[in-house]
């Protein structure tokens, strides 16, 4: 009996793209579908040291839904270094501002933190309306709850 460890090739790897529509959709909830997909942990190739993911666009990034009040209470912040570099922006006018930073950033905390998941990262399109520059790439819809082959 020979038991092989397989182990994927960078050339071996075939993308999907999957489009994702936002509109009435709980940030995290869609945040954790998108994650595993850009990962590649959808297929039984996955390896946790390669880029095996996949593209995922996302639609209606204005759309987005979130619970309760986090509209007001929930804070984005950041430093530039200097001092009184301290800025905070609530998720709410980050939506009204920049809605598809929104979404970019609650994937981004899902995954590694490292040159891999910024790699993993730059496969994410985000796009605050319908439109899309990716038909070329016949995306295919991301069904919630259904797995992927």
């Amino acid at each position: 009996m020979t038991a092989k460890t397989y182990a994927p090739r960078a050339s071996e790897i075939e993308r999907q793209w999957y489009v994702v529509d936002a509109a009435d959709e709980t940030l995290g909830r869609l945040a954790s579908r998108i994650a595993p997909v850009l990962e590649g942990k959808h297929k039984p190739t996955y390896a946790p040291n390669i880029d095996s993911g996949d593209h995922v666009i996302v639609l209606n990034a204005s759309r987005i839904a979130v619970t309760r009040d986090k509209l007001d209470s929930k804070i984005y912040h950041r430093h530039s270094g200097h001092p009184q570099g301290y800025k905070e922006e609530t998720l709410g006018h980050l939506l009204q501002r920049r809605p598809e930073e929104v979404i970019r950033r609650a994937v981004k905390g899902m995954l590694p933190h490292n040159r891999l998941g910024a790699q993993q990262l730059r496969k994410l399109k985000i796009y605050p309306g319908t439109d899309h520059p990716h038909q070329a790439q016949r995306p295919e819809p991301l069904v919630p709850g259904a797995r992927i082959p």
